[in-house]
């Protein structure tokens, strides 16, 4: 027995029974392991298998019965028994096609040892033969078009269900459709013939999957009599033919019921259910609607169903009335176990089913019915009970329950056995928790008798005495509301009155898992992103995990996903849409608890669409009125405050919607008032705060009846565009208005004042011209609405005028006030109104310069206008150019045009001069710079000199030095004893007797503040016959001029041919032409007969070639006589592009006299204030008489101020003589040529380099 106990497997402890499984070295009572179906049907070509297979020990002997009587297969013919253990299986073969016949019956088999019996279920062997069809005479089925037939189909009867085609003798499937339908019983239904049916071969195949055979009915010949004359016919049932009829459906399994009628039309089938609604998830309409079909049937579908048979004539209706019933199925099932001696058995068997079951008992496959009366046992409510069981009370029990739906068997036993106590739980097992939770450790006892089960503490005593700890009858040990010190070892003691044993339970309790901070229930917006935050605390020895769940779903386990970012304990959820609303939960979890914090996410936005439309009271249209009603919108939690109704006519202005009002949130339906004539299509649009939904779908259309306008045009006007007539023009109504399909206008017009008739024309047209007309004459004018349903109402009266006539008098200006320099007023008297013949719309002031004080203009100018109302009298000229002479006119204007000017001219003083052009530093030395400058582009009076004014920036401490230039020709001035480690602001400013203008402003600083020029990443490169010397100028480094000068190496008469040549250090680069093929150069760098750098180059090419004489292209005189014609081509062509520049040549006194401001500033006219004068060319000469400046930031000029700010551009520039000066109009020609020419010593007065 000792070694028995140590296989026992686990087992469950529970009062006053114990559920195990029994042990491979112990008796086992049979257990019926497996059998055949309970209906088993063969065919003729079939082995007949019956199976019965049991386990027990000792081994089981198996028996049969057939039909109640004992049956031996081994003794029968054509029997072989399977032989192996465990087995009660045999198979029938049969040498003839009707053997399995005189098999048929029930049968059941009988497992046994010497611990009981068990029993099969019984199993009813059927066997059916190759099916035939019945021999039978199949007659012509004639019928007149348009009545009904049925081609019957009768297949021969199976025990398995069979399949049913019609088809034709070419293997064509029958078409079917409403018209012609199979039932379910095979047959070939017409609701109503048609010639096409015509046809001898309406074949019915029936397919039997058993004995895999398909056979077919003789063909059935139908012939269709045509007529003339088809009756139509109210609908009448072919199947079911009676008016009711009732079924029984089994619950669980499918219902289906069938109508099929005819008729002339073709009826439809629609079904209804009389006690409740159609379940829709079970319930599917096959056949064309005849069919109905109800899954898994269930007590709540019993009730009446009805089909009605419809067509234009009437109807027919069949009652179905369905009782729901049940094959008996478990509620509790018997359960084997085990028991040990003196405990009381109960096994229970309870069955439901409807009819209600029958329940019976058998022992060792005996009725109860048939035994002692002695026995222990006594059933008590379906139970099966034995009290103070001993060893010999061990049996085979099988509860059956059944009722005309079925049969239920169970077989189960009771086995008593003797066995000394045994804890199946392991010993010294270690069971971790958490503080406030609860613990369970295990102690599961097996025993026979049950044995007892306590626990106890290390000093022995019974844990019980706490109230926190309590017991299991499974001999399990519960402990609430765990603490710290409930860390320890306990003892589970199992006994009964063959044995004592004991375990030891380890317990260890540890911090509970909490949440310090949870995510937060939020409101967002869709489409924006939400962050839920959890933070939370772990015992330090247990492994720990943060996970976000989103109603339900572990977010963890979406894998990469754009929409959900978690990290930290944070969850991001991007995008938001209505679908991610709902509850998210942060779980903190180790193995051994688990919290979870829970937040609400809604997410709102503009609602939903109003799913439904439904227009209503359409009688209401006569009264242009109509009933709109619709479902409520989703307000994606935010209340809708309103519905916006709107409205499209797809006649007159297709998928254009207008808005017919707004009615509150809670609103689900309105009375629209309509126009009359206006094909109506609504929408409705539901808004909340975040503003308009999605529209609903459109509805159905309505039309609204023709009437008269409602409404005449508005904005009548009456204008001529001639001096004899009068145009008359309204803004039309919207088609909207028309309350018809067109609109005409009534136009009406006469003399104001005149009582006579009105004059009036009905015209399309949105205006009318009244021809012949006096002079700007008033007119009273009407225009109405009308349509072909009437006039609209009284129209309101308006003054119109015929045309104007040009003004015929011109305002007679009073004066002319000098504001200031650039400013005048100037004042006239009003026209006389009777001169104006029109409507005075104001004056208009013309005025343009016509030249400064020193010089008139011999050009077009560009005019400039200021338009006042006319009921001013003045205006204000601005922008004007000092020193200069202008021309005004003035002249009334009406709707016609403008009359006659009257002119008057007037002279602006002397200004403020414009800031000089330009100014430029070069340093000299430590101690002294030069300054370069340029006179101002805008004179404003006569130059009377300049103010230079300087001070150090880096010395607070002193003052600013100022001192006048009196000489207005001035171009430069040194200044002398500069400090040479500070950095000075230069400000220099021309005056006229006005005053001193604006500053021109440059900083800079001697050489010494710069430090040794730096010559940084210098490089030299070479082609054949010349080199380019780059360098980087250093940023903060003075400007100033130094020599480059190339000496070819090994020949000093060609060293002596090219002479330094003076360059600008911010020049940065420098190109040195006339250079030999193949030759070395020493390249030097020089400032003052210092050297400042070297380097060296050398040319490509093959060297010098020494050419021979080749003709008279080489001769001296040849080459003379050419350069003399190209020296006289460009000397005409430059002299020709002077004369066309500036219509003659100019001395410089005639230039200063009739020099021309270049501040010219815009009037009113737009195209004035892009007016420039070329012939200021005084006030506008180029550098060049002075040295050109060696500043680095050089431009075009040799100013940062480009010209664009003085009112233009200029073309070209000249020297006082009128010489063309080239390197300020670009680049020089001689650099565009690719380098400079000059052989002369270079000098600040003749530079040889490009100023870039």
């Amino acid at each position: 027995m000792a070694v028995a106990l140590r296989y026992l497997w686990p087992l469950l402890l529970c009062s006053p029974c114990l559920l195990i499984q029994i042990p491979k070295e112990l008796m086992e009572p049979p257990v019926i392991t497996e059998q055949s179906p309970r209906r088993l049907v063969v065919f003729p070509t079939d082995d007949i298998s019956l199976k019965c297979e049991a386990s027990g020990k000792p081994e089981v002997q198996f028996r049969w019965t057939r039909d109640g009587v004992h049956f031996k297969p081994k003794e029968e013919l054509g029997v072989t028994v399977n032989q192996a253990p465990h087995s009660g299986s045999f198979t029938i073969t049969g040498n003839n096609s009707n053997f399995a016949q005189s098999f048929q019956g029930t049968y059941r088999c009988f497992a046994s040892n010497k611990l009981g019996t068990a029993m099969s279920h019984e199993i009813q062997l059927m066997a059916e033969g190759t099916p035939k069809w019945p021999k039978e005479t199949v007659k012509p089925v004639e019928v007149e078009e348009g009545e009904s037939v049925i081609l019957p189909c009768h297949p021969p009867p199976s025990a398995e269900p069979l399949r049913i085609y019609w088809m034709n003798s070419k293997i064509m499937h029958i078409k079917q459709d409403e018209r012609v339908t199979m039932g379910q019983n095979g047959n070939l239904y017409f609701a109503n013939v048609l010639t096409s049916d015509n046809h001898s071969d309406y074949i019915c195949h029936a397919h039997f999957p058993g004995t895999r055979t398909i056979i077919q009915k003789e063909p059935i010949d139908l012939r269709v009599k045509a007529t003339n004359s088809m009756m139509d016919r109210k609908p009448r049932l072919l199947f079911p033919t009676n008016s009711s009829s009732h079924l029984v459906a089994l619950q669980g399994q499918p219902l289906v019921l069938e109508c099929i009628a005819e008729g002339f039309p073709t009826p439809t089938i629609k079904w209804l259910r009389l006690n409740g609604p159609m379940p829709a998830d079970r319930v599917t309409y096959q056949n064309h609607n005849k069919t109905l079909q109800l899954l898994n049937v269930g007590e709540e579908d019993d009730g009446e169903y009805r089909c009605l048979a419809e067509n234009s004539l009437g109807t027919d209706r069949h009652a179905y009335h369905v009782t729901v019933e049940a094959a008996p199925h478990w509620l509790r099932k018997p359960q084997s176990r085990l028991y040990g001696p003196g405990e009381t058995a109960r096994l229970d068997c309870q069955v439901q089913g409807r009819p209600r079951p029958e329940v019976t008992w058998r022992v060792n496959g005996i009725p109860v019915e048939e035994l002692a009366k002695d026995q222990k046992y006594r059933i008590q409510h379906g139970a099966l009970v034995l009290s103070n069981v001993q060893p010999s009370d061990t049996m085979v029990t099988q509860c059956e329950a059944h009722n005309r739906h079925g049969l239920l068997l169970a077989n189960a036993y009771i086995y008593v056995v003797e066995l000394p106590a045994k804890i199946l739980t392991p010993d010294n097992e270690t069971y971790m928790a958490v503080q406030g939770s609860t613990a369970y450790l295990l102690c599961k006892a097996f025993g026979a008798p049950v044995p007892s089960i306590q626990w106890l503490d290390k000093e022995g005593k019974t844990v019980l005495q706490d109230e926190r700890f309590f017991p299991y009858t499974n001999g399990t040990l519960g402990i609430r509301d765990l603490q710290a010190n409930d860390t320890g070892h306990y003892f589970c003691q199992a006994a009964n009155d063959q044995s004592n044993v004991t375990i030891v339970a380890n317990l260890q309790v540890k911090d509970a898992t909490q949440i310090i901070q949870g995510p937060r229930s939020l409101i967002e917006k869709k489409g924006s992103r939400v962050t839920f935050t959890c933070q939370a605390s772990f015992d330090p020895s247990l492994q720990h995990s943060i996970t976000w769940h989103g109603d339900g779903r572990n977010l963890q386990e979406l894998g990469d996903s754009d929409k959900y970012f978690i990290e930290d304990g944070h969850l991001v959820i991007h995008s938001l849409d209505y679908s991610d609303q709902g509850n998210y939960s942060c779980v903190a979890s180790t193995q051994l608890d688990m919290v979870e914090s829970r937040a609400e996410l809604l997410v709102v936005g503009s609602p939903g669409p109003v799913p439904q439309l439904e227009l209503s009271d359409r009688h209401l249209l006569k009264q242009s009125q109509v009933h709109l009603s619709w479902s409520p919108a989703d307000d994606h939690n935010a209340p809708i405050e309103k519905y916006d109704i709107e409205f499209e006519d797809k006649e007159m202005a297709p998928e254009k919607w207008y808005s017919l009002g707004k009615v509150p949130g809670n609103q689900t339906s309105t009375t629209l008032k309509l126009s009359p004539y206006v094909h109506y299509t609504f929408r409705v649009t539901a808004i909340n705060k975040y503003g308009p939904g999605e529209p609903s779908p459109a509805s159905e259309t309505v039309v609204t009846p023709e009437a008269a306008p409602e409404k005449n045009p508005v904005d009548v006007k009456g204008e001529g565009n001639e001096t004899n007539n009068m145009v008359i023009t309204w803004k039309p109504l919207r088609w909207m208005d028309w309350n018809a399909p067109q609109v005409q206008y009534r136009v009406q017009w006469r003399p104001q004042g005149a009582l006579g008739a009105w004059q009036e024309q009905i015209v399309s047209d949105p205006f009318l011209v009244v021809s012949n007309t006096s002079t700007f004459v008033p007119y009273e004018i009407k225009v109405q609405a009308v349509n072909s349903q009437g006039k609209g109402p009284e129209p309101q009266i308006t003054i119109g005028y015929s045309g104007e006539d040009y003004p015929q008098a011109s305002p007679e200006i009073e004066g002319i006030k000098i504001l200031n320099s650039s400013t005048v007023l100037v004042k006239w008297w009003p026209v006389d109104p009777a001169q104006v013949k029109g409507h005075l719309r104001g004056y208009n002031v013309t005025y343009w310069w016509e030249g400064s004080q020193r010089k008139h203009s011999k050009r077009h100018v560009h005019k400039g206008h200021v338009v006042v109302p006319a009921n001013t009298t003045s205006a204000v000229l601005g922008g004007l150019r000092p020193y200069s002479s202008y021309h005004v006119e003035v002249q009334a204007f009406n709707g016609r045009g403008l009359g006659p000017a009257s002119e008057m001219a007037f002279i602006t003083p002397e200004g403020v001069p414009g800031h000089p052009a330009a100014l430029h530093l070069e340093c000299q030395s430590d101690t002294s710079l030069l300054l370069h400058w340029q006179p101002p582009l805008s004179h404003n009076g006569v130059l009377t000199g300049y103010v230079l004014s300087y001070h150090p920036l880096d010395d607070g401490g002193k003052e600013q030095l100022s001192f006048d230039l009196p000489d207005p020709e001035l171009r430069t001035h040194n200044l002398t004893n500069l400090s040479p480690h500070l950095r000075y602001r230069f400000q220099l400013q021309a005056t006229t007797k006005e005053g001193p203008g604006e500053a021109i402003v440059r900083e800079g600083g001697t050489m010494a503040l710069s430090g040794t020029p730096d010559f940084g990443n210098i490089s030299a490169m070479a082609g054949e016959n010349y080199s380019v010397v780059s360098w980087v100028p250093k940023e903060g480094q003075c400007n100033f001029g130094f020599q480059i000068w190339f000496k070819a190496l090994g020949d000093e008469k060609m060293g002596a041919t090219l002479p330094p040549q003076y360059v600008s250090y911010n020049q940065s680069s420098y190109t040195q032409w006339d250079l030999q093929p193949d030759t070395d150069y020493e390249i030097h760098l020089l400032k003052e007969r210092v050297l400042l750098h070297q380097m060296a180059v050398k040319t490509n090419g093959t060297g010098r070639v020494r050419l021979p004489p080749a003709g008279f292209a080489t001769e001296g005189w040849f080459i003379g006589f050419v350069s003399a014609i190209i020296l006289l081509l460009l000397f005409l062509l430059i002299l020709c592009f002077i004369k066309r520049s500036k219509g003659g040549k100019y001395s410089v006194k005639d230039k200063e006299d009739t020099q021309v401001d270049s501040e010219a500033r815009p009037m009113k006219d737009e195209t004035f204030g892009e007016y420039r004068s070329l012939e200021s060319d005084n006030e506008e000469k180029a550098f060049g008489s002075s040295q050109p400046s060696l500043n680095g930031d050089i431009k075009p000029l040799g100013s940062d101020d480009s010209l664009a700010d003085y009112g233009g551009s200029v073309d070209v520039q000249f020297n006082e003589d009128g010489s063309f000066i080239g390197q300020y109009s670009g680049k020089k020609e001689k650099e565009a040529a690719g380098g400079n020419d000059s052989s002369g010593a270079a000098s600040p007065i003749n530079p040889a380099g490009t100023l870039e």
